[in-house]
């Protein structure tokens, strides 16, 4: 029986030899494959670009795995996952909650996992993922001995695959929520319900590196379940952690009491308005965290996230006290990080005050960053002093 294959245009193949890992249907000439099948991929003239992912539904057509000529099979994904456990090695630390597995940046596209102490999530978020899902399963509970492996398949970039959104035990037991220390922090998680796979672990190295800065009174916007402010509260006179949604608070809430912090406080209600009422009323604190959700999803939307991000940027300077610190996030891949500056930039302008990057950060280092896949980069933070 024939291997599966596919058959791309030149542009396609300079991509791959650029150092993408990612083929769009639009450079696909010919596949003979099944959903999900690892194909060995040449261009038109019949040399060898190496080997993918096929997907019949995503206009990502084919994610790539090597560009070597190597068999793909289950020890190929025991050496690429047991090479990012060893990467992991290196960076972790002071955390029972991390990336193992970040997709692209461990060249294992579409494939994320994440620990939360005993257990394991999972996402596979391709046709080529999914099918070899049973197999991830096995070899990760052969690694990392969890007590349960849970998939939260709930992500919208599995419907790009006409793959089914599913929440599912795959191994062992998963309770409904569990309890981490992060930097020294203890957080308690819904592992079913939380958002991404439970916490926003691309922050974690962010969390406490921003504590270090923070002291006096501290206001917490776009907060969640509280993990910035909750890092910032021992330090802190007085913590005010303010979000939109009221479930999130109340894990923010519980968190505070998990750490026996007396000065944390929750307000509910969107942080635009808050930021808004606050500035009209003359108030004043020491540091102001914005940690927003994208308010860029795609290129088009980019013009009106600019004018979000500096808006709640404008008015979180305008909060601070002479000497307080703005820890300000950008989680929009579609918004670079010299744009993000330069709306930074032009906020302190019309706000008429001085200010000083003591830091420029992105996210974890257990999301690698691959260089030549501009997609594994989407985290932005700034630590910044006002100084006048």
């Amino acid at each position: 029986m024939s291997e599966p294959s596919a058959v791309v245009t030149a542009r396609g193949a300079e991509r791959i030899s650029g150092g993408h890992l990612w083929i769009y249907r639009s450079d696909v000439r010919s596949a003979k494959a099944a959903p999900g099948d690892v194909v060995r991929v040449t261009e038109e003239r019949g040399r060898l670009v190496g080997r993918a992912f096929w997907s019949d539904k995503s206009q990502i057509a084919l994610r790539f795995l090597t560009r070597e000529d190597e068999p793909v099979d289950r020890a190929f994904f025991e050496r690429r996952i047991r090479a990012a456990a060893d990467l992991r090695s290196k960076v972790v630390e002071n955390t029972e909650a991390w990336r193992v597995i970040y997709g692209e940046g461990d060249l294992l596209p579409s494939l994320i996992v994440d620990r939360y102490g005993d257990y394991l999530v999972i996402q596979t978020l391709s046709q080529g993922s999914e099918k070899r899902k049973a197999d991830f399963v096995e070899i990760l509970a052969e690694q990392f001995a969890p007590r349960g492996i849970l998939e939260r398949n709930e992500p919208k970039a599995r419907l790009l695959e006409g793959l089914p959104q599913t929440i599912s035990v795959l191994h062992g037991e998963v309770p409904e929520e569990t309890i981490v220390q992060m930097n020294g922090v203890r957080l308690r998680l819904e592992l079913r319900g939380g958002q991404k796979t439970g916490a926003f672990l691309d922050q974690r190295e962010n969390y406490s590196a921003a504590a270090r800065y923070l002291r006096g009174e501290v206001l917490d916007c776009f907060a969640y379940s509280g993990a910035f402010g909750l890092h910032a509260a021992p330090a802190a006179q007085k913590v005010e952690a303010v979000d939109i949604s009221g479930a999130a608070l109340k894990t923010a809430r519980q968190n505070a009491e998990l750490n026996r912090l007396q000065n944390f406080h929750v307000r509910e209600g969107n942080a635009f308005d808050v930021l808004k009422e606050y500035d009209q009323a003359g108030r004043r604190f020491d540091a102001v965290i914005l940690d927003p959700p994208a308010f860029a999803k795609s290129r088009s939307a980019l013009s009106a996230a600019r004018r979000g991000y500096k808006e709640i940027n404008l008015r979180g300077l305008k909060l601070l006290r002479r000497g307080g610190m703005l820890v300000t996030c950008s989680c929009s891949h579609h918004l670079g990080e010299a744009q993000f500056a330069e709306l930074l930039w032009e906020a302190a302008v019309d706000v008429g005050v001085l200010v000083r990057v003591v830091e420029r950060r992105s996210q974890s280092r257990d999301h690698p960053i691959l260089l030549t896949v501009p997609e594994t980069i989407y985290i932005k933070c700034f630590i910044i002093e006002r100084l006048e």
